[in-house]
């Protein structure tokens, strides 16, 4: 199991926080994501053989969210 911290920008409310936190959630691999409003972060617990960082980032940017590296 991984951790990793995303970075997303363009969160302004709370339907924000729910949107990206489910996007995360509903990719097979990842275990639990908490996200963050105020510091605009997602620390994500997944499994690295299942999913990768970069499904994460498209999860989270196909509703309409960014990723900052």
């Amino acid at each position: 199991m991984q951790t990793v911290t995303l970075q997303v920008e363009k969160m302004s409310c709370g339907n924000c926080l729910d949107t990206v936190k489910a996007a995360l959630e509903g990719l097979d691999g990842v275990e639990q994501a908490d996200v963050h409003l105020k510091d605009k972060t997602a620390r994500v617990a997944y499994d690295e053989s299942r999913v990768t960082t970069e499904q994460m980032a498209e999860a989270v940017e196909d509703k309409g969210y960014m990723i900052v590296p």
